[in-house]
């Protein structure tokens, strides 16, 4: 009977070490700490606590360490993936230089999910919608009003079938012309975003 009653206390005891050691593993991993010195000790209490416990209970405790490194690696190449994403992602939304020509302009296309791609195009053309035909650029059918753009850099945006569209804008306004009258004015940024 006392046998059981020692047994039952000393599992108690090893789980409340186990407990401690997490809780000061998960504490100590965010990597604040006041002042260096207690971030030290504090380790090398928890690796202690950690190594104590681990032998009584039986564990391997090269295995752990195994499966920390194996968990870091996948972590730094997970890190390593999602940055040159961010990279490939800013690189094809910086666009490019279009076009030849003596006037110059900058022109954003912003996409359904706000994604802006940035041009500057450079054109001896006299409006926005001829540059940027020229280059390209914007596609669209000619109505009552002039060019119906229905598709830029690629994306089509027809409202009669997704309920969306192209609107076009001057320095950041909606323009109050359509783009194929619409006169350049150098220094003036241009923009087809979907509505």
């Amino acid at each position: 009977m006392r046998k059981k009653c020692m047994k039952k206390q000393w599992s108690f005891f090893l789980c409340i070490v186990l407990i401690v050691a997490m809780a000061l593993s998960a504490s100590g991993c965010n990597g604040s700490s006041e002042n260096g010195g207690d971030k030290a000790s504090a380790g090398q209490e928890q690796t202690d606590a950690q190594s104590d416990s681990q032998a009584e209970a039986g564990t391997d405790t090269q295995s752990d360490s195994q499966t920390d490194t194996e968990s870091d690696a996948q972590n730094d190449s997970q890190t390593d993936t999602e940055s040159d994403a961010q990279n490939d992602s800013q690189t094809e939304n910086e666009g490019s230089v279009l076009g030849e020509g003596d006037t110059k302009f900058d022109f954003t296309v912003v996409d359904q999910d706000g994604e802006e791609t940035l041009f500057e195009i450079h054109t001896d053309k006299e409006t926005v919608g001829e540059a940027l035909q020229d280059v390209g650029l914007i596609e669209g059918e000619e109505g009552e009003y002039g060019l119906f753009v229905k598709t830029v850099n690629g994306i089509t945006a027809d409202y009669d079938k997704d309920g969306v569209y192209w609107a076009f804008y001057v320095n950041d306004e909606y323009a109050a012309e359509g783009v194929d009258s619409t006169k350049i004015t150098e220094g003036d940024t241009y923009a087809f975003k979907v509505e």
